[in-house]
Protein backbone atom coordinates (compact mmCIF):
# COMPACT_ATOMS: atom_id res chain seq x y z
CA UNK A 1 0.00 0.00 0.00
CA UNK A 2 1.34 3.75 -0.95
CA UNK A 3 1.05 5.94 2.06
CA UNK A 4 2.02 9.34 3.29
CA UNK A 5 4.54 9.73 6.23
CA UNK A 6 4.99 12.51 7.52
CA UNK A 7 8.51 12.70 9.84
CA UNK A 8 8.87 15.25 12.93
CA UNK A 9 12.16 15.55 13.37
CA UNK A 10 15.26 17.64 13.65
CA UNK A 11 16.07 19.87 10.70
CA UNK A 12 16.65 16.90 7.68
CA UNK A 13 19.70 19.13 6.23
CA UNK A 14 21.98 18.95 9.45
CA UNK A 15 21.60 15.11 10.14
CA UNK A 16 24.87 12.85 9.88
CA UNK A 17 22.99 10.03 7.71
CA UNK A 18 25.64 7.36 8.19
CA UNK A 19 23.99 6.91 11.70
CA UNK A 20 20.58 8.33 11.53
CA UNK A 21 18.20 6.05 12.19
CA UNK A 22 15.56 8.17 10.88
CA UNK A 23 17.18 9.00 7.45
CA UNK A 24 16.96 4.93 7.37
CA UNK A 25 13.09 4.42 8.02
CA UNK A 26 13.03 7.28 5.31
CA UNK A 27 15.04 5.74 2.70
CA UNK A 28 12.61 2.34 3.23
CA UNK A 29 9.75 4.10 2.66
CA UNK A 30 10.45 5.70 -0.44
CA UNK A 31 11.28 2.72 -1.16
CA UNK A 32 7.93 1.10 -0.80
CA UNK A 33 6.34 3.88 -2.53
CA UNK A 34 5.53 6.22 0.40
CA UNK A 35 5.25 9.94 -0.25
CA UNK A 36 7.57 11.99 2.12
CA UNK A 37 6.88 14.94 4.05
CA UNK A 38 9.26 16.33 6.84
CA UNK A 39 8.55 18.89 9.08
CA UNK A 40 10.24 20.04 12.61
CA UNK A 41 8.66 19.99 15.97
CA UNK A 42 8.30 24.22 16.13
CA UNK A 43 6.18 23.90 12.68
CA UNK A 44 3.66 22.19 15.07
CA UNK A 45 -0.01 23.63 15.51
CA UNK A 46 -3.01 22.67 17.10
CA UNK A 47 -6.52 25.13 16.30
CA UNK A 48 -9.39 23.37 18.23
CA UNK A 49 -9.15 19.32 17.50
CA UNK A 50 -7.13 20.43 14.53
CA UNK A 51 -3.52 19.39 14.20
CA UNK A 52 -1.96 20.78 11.07
CA UNK A 53 2.09 21.24 10.48
CA UNK A 54 4.12 23.30 7.34
CA UNK A 55 5.84 19.93 6.39
CA UNK A 56 7.86 19.79 2.80
CA UNK A 57 7.78 17.00 0.78
CA UNK A 58 11.38 15.19 0.50
CA UNK A 59 12.82 12.81 -1.46
CA UNK A 60 16.46 11.52 -0.07
CA UNK A 61 19.25 9.58 -1.37
CA UNK A 62 21.77 7.30 0.70
CA UNK A 63 24.38 10.37 -0.38
CA UNK A 64 26.11 12.34 2.37
CA UNK A 65 25.72 15.84 1.84
CA UNK A 66 23.05 15.30 -0.67
CA UNK A 67 20.62 13.52 1.00
CA UNK A 68 17.81 15.19 1.13
CA UNK A 69 15.66 17.29 -1.30
CA UNK A 70 13.20 19.46 0.03
CA UNK A 71 10.48 21.35 -2.05
CA UNK A 72 8.61 24.00 -0.67
CA UNK A 73 6.40 23.39 2.48
CA UNK A 74 2.87 23.38 2.35
CA UNK A 75 0.25 23.50 5.54
CA UNK A 76 -1.26 19.57 6.07
CA UNK A 77 -3.77 18.43 8.13
CA UNK A 78 -1.69 15.80 9.99
CA UNK A 79 -5.24 13.95 10.65
CA UNK A 80 -5.06 12.96 6.45
CA UNK A 81 -1.85 11.33 6.35
CA UNK A 82 -1.59 7.91 6.94
CA UNK A 83 1.59 7.75 9.29
CA UNK A 84 3.19 10.32 11.41
CA UNK A 85 6.88 9.18 12.46
CA UNK A 86 7.60 11.17 16.01
CA UNK A 87 11.69 11.54 15.75
CA UNK A 88 12.78 14.46 17.02
CA UNK A 89 15.66 13.74 19.49
CA UNK A 90 15.56 14.62 22.97
CA UNK A 91 15.87 16.27 25.66
CA UNK A 92 12.30 15.02 26.95
CA UNK A 93 11.32 18.17 28.16
CA UNK A 94 8.22 20.54 28.06
CA UNK A 95 8.41 20.93 24.58
CA UNK A 96 8.53 17.29 23.99
CA UNK A 97 5.64 16.61 26.09
CA UNK A 98 3.40 19.52 24.45
CA UNK A 99 4.42 17.78 21.10
CA UNK A 100 3.05 14.39 22.57
CA UNK A 101 -0.08 16.04 23.62
CA UNK A 102 -0.93 17.33 20.31
CA UNK A 103 -0.11 14.52 18.41
CA UNK A 104 -2.12 12.84 20.87
CA UNK A 105 -5.27 14.52 19.19
CA UNK A 106 -5.39 12.65 15.93
CA UNK A 107 -3.73 9.28 17.27
CA UNK A 108 -7.26 7.47 16.42
CA UNK A 109 -6.43 8.75 12.67
CA UNK A 110 -3.72 8.81 12.53
CA UNK A 111 -0.81 5.92 13.31
CA UNK A 112 1.49 7.83 15.35
CA UNK A 113 4.88 6.32 15.57
CA UNK A 114 5.72 5.48 18.30
CA UNK A 115 2.55 6.02 20.60
CA UNK A 116 1.91 9.95 21.75
CA UNK A 117 0.72 9.15 25.31
CA UNK A 118 3.19 6.17 25.56
CA UNK A 119 6.09 8.11 24.78
CA UNK A 120 4.97 10.80 27.06
CA UNK A 121 4.22 8.01 29.90
CA UNK A 122 6.98 6.32 29.66
CA UNK A 123 10.35 8.55 29.97
CA UNK A 124 13.24 6.44 29.42
CA UNK A 125 14.95 6.68 32.86
CA UNK A 126 11.47 6.12 34.59
CA UNK A 127 9.69 3.24 32.69
CA UNK A 128 12.83 1.02 32.72
CA UNK A 129 11.97 1.11 36.78
CA UNK A 130 8.47 -1.03 35.80
CA UNK A 131 11.03 -4.01 35.51
CA UNK A 132 13.05 -3.75 38.92
CA UNK A 133 14.35 -7.27 38.85
CA UNK A 134 16.19 -7.03 35.74
CA UNK A 135 18.46 -3.60 36.40
CA UNK A 136 21.10 -2.55 39.00
CA UNK A 137 19.97 -1.14 42.19
CA UNK A 138 18.35 2.38 41.46
CA UNK A 139 17.26 5.21 43.47
CA UNK A 140 15.25 8.37 41.79
CA UNK A 141 16.16 11.09 44.16
CA UNK A 142 17.60 14.61 44.82
CA UNK A 143 17.76 14.25 48.34
CA UNK A 144 20.86 13.98 49.72
CA UNK A 145 20.17 12.09 52.83
CA UNK A 146 18.89 9.13 50.43
CA UNK A 147 21.45 9.50 47.71
CA UNK A 148 24.55 9.45 50.77
CA UNK A 149 22.31 6.36 52.30
CA UNK A 150 22.09 4.75 48.78
CA UNK A 151 26.24 5.63 48.27
CA UNK A 152 27.11 3.80 51.60
CA UNK A 153 24.96 0.60 50.63
CA UNK A 154 26.11 0.33 47.20
CA UNK A 155 29.57 1.87 46.73
CA UNK A 156 30.62 3.40 44.10
CA UNK A 157 27.19 4.69 41.84
CA UNK A 158 26.91 6.31 38.87
CA UNK A 159 24.75 9.98 38.98
CA UNK A 160 22.91 11.40 35.67
CA UNK A 161 19.74 13.61 34.57
CA UNK A 162 16.50 11.90 34.87
CA UNK A 163 15.81 13.19 31.73
CA UNK A 164 18.89 13.78 29.63
CA UNK A 165 20.65 12.45 26.73
CA UNK A 166 23.93 11.59 25.19
CA UNK A 167 26.00 10.22 27.76
CA UNK A 168 25.35 14.21 28.87
CA UNK A 169 26.19 14.68 32.46
CA UNK A 170 27.00 11.17 33.67
CA UNK A 171 29.45 10.80 36.78
CA UNK A 172 30.90 7.85 38.53
CA UNK A 173 30.82 8.75 42.09
CA UNK A 174 33.02 6.85 44.33
CA UNK A 175 31.86 6.17 48.06
CA UNK A 176 34.74 8.22 49.58
CA UNK A 177 34.64 10.80 46.47
CA UNK A 178 35.52 14.25 47.96
CA UNK A 179 33.81 15.56 44.72
CA UNK A 180 30.40 14.44 45.78
CA UNK A 181 29.28 17.46 48.08
CA UNK A 182 30.23 20.25 44.80
CA UNK A 183 28.94 17.39 42.40
CA UNK A 184 25.45 17.34 44.69
CA UNK A 185 25.12 21.13 44.58
CA UNK A 186 26.35 20.97 40.73
CA UNK A 187 23.02 19.00 39.79
CA UNK A 188 20.87 20.65 42.44
CA UNK A 189 21.40 24.32 40.73
CA UNK A 190 21.43 22.64 37.22
CA UNK A 191 18.39 20.46 37.32
CA UNK A 192 14.96 20.15 39.09
CA UNK A 193 13.62 16.97 38.92
CA UNK A 194 14.97 14.24 40.55
CA UNK A 195 18.59 12.05 39.22
CA UNK A 196 19.71 8.88 38.13
CA UNK A 197 21.21 7.43 41.32
CA UNK A 198 22.61 3.75 40.56
CA UNK A 199 25.44 1.46 41.68
CA UNK A 200 28.14 1.67 39.52
CA UNK A 201 28.66 -1.10 36.71
CA UNK A 202 31.74 -2.22 36.37
CA UNK A 203 31.54 -3.90 33.11
CA UNK A 204 30.58 -0.96 31.47
CA UNK A 205 34.20 -1.15 30.07
CA UNK A 206 33.45 -4.02 28.23
CA UNK A 207 30.38 -2.38 26.70
CA UNK A 208 26.83 -0.99 27.05
CA UNK A 209 24.40 -3.32 24.56
CA UNK A 210 21.97 -1.43 22.51
CA UNK A 211 19.39 -3.67 21.55
CA UNK A 212 16.25 -3.19 19.22
CA UNK A 213 13.32 -4.26 19.64
CA UNK A 214 10.22 -4.17 16.82
CA UNK A 215 6.85 -4.70 18.45
CA UNK A 216 8.68 -6.18 21.45
CA UNK A 217 10.92 -8.83 19.67
CA UNK A 218 14.82 -8.15 19.91
CA UNK A 219 15.88 -7.41 15.71
CA UNK A 220 19.77 -6.93 16.49
CA UNK A 221 22.11 -5.33 18.51
CA UNK A 222 25.48 -3.66 18.50
CA UNK A 223 27.96 -3.37 21.52
CA UNK A 224 29.14 0.00 22.74
CA UNK A 225 32.55 0.35 24.08
CA UNK A 226 33.54 3.48 25.97
CA UNK A 227 36.52 5.67 24.81
CA UNK A 228 39.81 5.47 26.66
CA UNK A 229 39.54 7.34 29.82
CA UNK A 230 35.81 7.49 29.61
CA UNK A 231 32.49 5.54 31.46
CA UNK A 232 30.04 7.30 28.69
CA UNK A 233 29.62 4.45 25.74
CA UNK A 234 27.51 6.78 23.62
CA UNK A 235 29.01 6.78 20.02
CA UNK A 236 28.43 10.59 20.19
CA UNK A 237 31.02 10.92 23.39
CA UNK A 238 33.06 8.48 21.54
CA UNK A 239 32.36 5.22 22.03
CA UNK A 240 33.22 2.35 19.22
CA UNK A 241 30.61 0.39 18.29
CA UNK A 242 31.38 -3.32 17.52
CA UNK A 243 28.76 -6.48 16.20
CA UNK A 244 26.90 -8.31 18.81
CA UNK A 245 24.86 -11.27 19.08
CA UNK A 246 22.52 -11.20 22.10
CA UNK A 247 23.54 -13.32 25.24
CA UNK A 248 21.12 -15.74 27.25
CA UNK A 249 20.10 -12.96 29.81
CA UNK A 250 19.65 -10.43 27.28
CA UNK A 251 16.90 -12.80 25.45
CA UNK A 252 15.34 -13.21 28.75
CA UNK A 253 15.28 -9.31 29.26
CA UNK A 254 13.55 -8.53 26.01
CA UNK A 255 11.20 -11.59 26.25
CA UNK A 256 10.20 -9.90 30.13
CA UNK A 257 9.55 -6.36 28.29
CA UNK A 258 8.07 -7.20 25.38
CA UNK A 259 5.04 -7.42 25.89
CA UNK A 260 4.47 -4.77 27.72
CA UNK A 261 6.03 -2.99 24.65
CA UNK A 262 3.24 -4.02 22.38
CA UNK A 263 0.15 -3.16 24.43
CA UNK A 264 1.49 0.37 24.56
CA UNK A 265 1.86 0.93 20.98
CA UNK A 266 5.79 1.33 21.15
CA UNK A 267 6.41 -0.22 17.60
CA UNK A 268 10.40 0.77 17.68
CA UNK A 269 12.53 1.04 20.89
CA UNK A 270 16.10 0.51 21.60
CA UNK A 271 16.94 -0.96 25.27
CA UNK A 272 20.42 -0.40 26.88
CA UNK A 273 22.19 -3.11 29.01
CA UNK A 274 25.05 -3.15 30.51
CA UNK A 275 26.59 -6.81 32.28
CA UNK A 276 23.40 -8.25 32.07
CA UNK A 277 21.56 -5.21 33.69
CA UNK A 278 19.07 -3.57 31.51
CA UNK A 279 19.76 0.13 32.23
CA UNK A 280 17.14 2.48 30.09
CA UNK A 281 13.65 1.85 27.46
CA UNK A 282 14.42 4.27 24.61
CA UNK A 283 10.93 5.16 23.18
CA UNK A 284 11.44 8.56 22.34
CA UNK A 285 13.96 8.46 18.95
CA UNK A 286 15.59 5.15 19.61
CA UNK A 287 18.64 4.78 17.31
CA UNK A 288 21.25 1.93 15.80
CA UNK A 289 19.01 0.76 13.32
CA UNK A 290 21.71 2.11 10.98
CA UNK A 291 24.81 1.05 12.52
CA UNK A 292 23.44 -2.28 12.94
CA UNK A 293 23.32 -2.49 9.15
CA UNK A 294 26.81 -0.63 8.45
CA UNK A 295 28.77 -3.51 10.74
CA UNK A 296 27.22 -6.48 9.12
CA UNK A 297 23.88 -6.86 10.39
CA UNK A 298 20.36 -6.96 9.11
CA UNK A 299 18.48 -3.79 7.82
CA UNK A 300 16.07 -3.27 10.62
CA UNK A 301 14.11 -0.23 8.16
CA UNK A 302 12.13 -3.06 6.41
CA UNK A 303 10.67 -5.37 9.98
CA UNK A 304 10.00 -1.55 11.30
CA UNK A 305 8.11 -0.50 8.35
CA UNK A 306 6.51 -4.35 8.10
CA UNK A 307 5.11 -3.59 11.74
CA UNK A 308 4.11 -0.65 11.00
CA UNK A 309 2.32 -1.31 7.46
CA UNK A 310 0.43 -4.37 9.78
CA UNK A 311 -0.35 -2.17 12.21
CA UNK A 312 -2.16 0.46 9.93
CA UNK A 313 -3.88 -2.57 8.28
CA UNK A 314 -5.33 -3.73 11.69
CA UNK A 315 -6.72 -0.34 12.01
CA UNK A 316 -8.32 -0.15 9.23
CA UNK A 317 -10.16 -3.56 9.09
CA UNK A 318 -11.69 -2.34 12.43
CA UNK A 319 -12.35 1.06 10.92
Amino acid sequence: MALTVAVQMDPIQSIRIAGDTTFGLMLEAQRRGHTLYTYTPDRLSLQGRRVTAHAAPVTVQDVEGAHATLRPPERIDLAEVDVVLMRQDPPFDMAYVTATHMLEKIASRTLVVNDPAEVRNAPEKLFVLDFPDLMPPTLISRDRAEIEAFRAEHGTIAMKPLHGHGGAAVFRVSEEDPNFGSMFDLFAATFREQWVVQRFLEKITEGDKRIILVEGEPMGAINRVPAKGDIRSNMVRGGAAGASDLTEREREICAMIGPELRRRGLILVGIDVIDGHLTEINVTSPTGVRTIKRLGGPDLAGPIWDAIETRLAARRLVA
